[in-house]
């Protein structure tokens, strides 16, 4: 049986705790809500290029070419994250991004980048192989940079690996607590994506045009699409990170609740029976007092 003392320790213990995960539930909740408006604030954005995409290539003779997988090196995104105490984040994505790297038809070893050292080291003790590896930006407003240097390297890899094909790898919000892992394929572009524009009502009385070189609008935006792809998949997987983390901690929350009532109950049960002891003594020594 534990002393009170040593019960009195634990109860602060868990209170400290307690404040601690409240922090981190305070902050993650912050956290989710930058992130959520940086992915909401891109769809108009993203929806725009789309249509410009669209509206370059519609009589292209680029929609039927697409390199097959077995003709050009390919590279991996991967999103994951930085720090712990979020559940199995990290375990989830690693074991998705790893799954499907096996599927992918490729005769040559994949180029893997990682944004998150929890995720490269979950990459690396499977066996995975890590070439590059990059933390995650600390706010919104510097997914930027973080995705520049990620283009950088891409870039790098197209001219010195002749690197032709690019999957992202990242988990995606389902609601604030939950999230699933998803993969999207970025490079060679998939014009068919677009073909679904078609079907849409045009916002105007007749297609736009341009007037400028179609190489260079053709390469702005597809820098353009490329920039937004990153970001949003970067933003999209910050934001389950955290929702991943404000759920680990209302689990710890209610653990550490549930801890804290049961030390308590077995605190004032100690401290009850050591005043009953001590009454108990008191009573025999007056009773022993009293025959003499």
């Amino acid at each position: 049986m534990e002393s009170p003392e040593r019960l009195q320790q634990r109860i602060k213990s868990i209170g400290d705790l307690d404040d601690i995960v409240g922090t981190m539930k305070a902050l993650s909740a912050a956290s989710i809500h930058q992130y959520e408006k940086a992915v909401a604030s891109l769809a108009d954005y993203w929806h725009t290029v789309e249509l410009g995409l669209y509206i370059v290539m519609r009589d292209s003779e680029e929609q039927a070419v697409q390199p097959h997988p077995h003709n050009g090196r390919l590279a991996v995104v991967v999103f994951g994250s930085d720090h712990g105490l979020c559940g199995r984040f990290n375990e989830e994505i690693a074991e998705y991004t790893l799954e499907h790297i096996k599927t992918l038809p490729t005769d040559f070893k994949p180029k893997i980048l990682c944004v998150g050292m929890r995720a490269a080291d979950k990459l690396e003790m499977s066996g995975q192989p890590v070439d590059k590896v990059l933390n995650l930006p600390g706010a919104a407003n510097q997914i930027g940079t973080t995705i520049q240097d990620i283009l950088l390297h891409i870039d790098r890899w197209r001219k010195e690996d002749g690197l032709e094909h690019l999957y992202l790898f990242h988990n995606r919000p389902s609601s604030r607590a939950t999230n699933r892992p998803t993969r999207f394929h970025l490079l060679p572009l998939n014009l068919s994506h677009f073909q679904h524009l078609e079907e849409e009502a045009w916002s105007g009385s007749s297609l736009p045009t341009y007037t400028m070189d179609r190489d260079t609008l053709l390469s702005s935006l597809l820098h353009q699409y490329f920039f937004i792809s990153l970001f949003r998949a970067c933003a999209e997987s910050q934001s389950a990170e955290h929702g991943s983390r404000l759920a680990a901690m209302q689990a710890a929350e209610k653990n550490l609740d549930e801890n804290k009532e049961e030390l308590i109950g077995e605190y004032r049960r100690v401290r009850q029976e050591m005043i009953t002891t001590e009454l108990l003594d008191v009573v025999a020594g007056f009773e022993a007092v009293s025959n003499d």
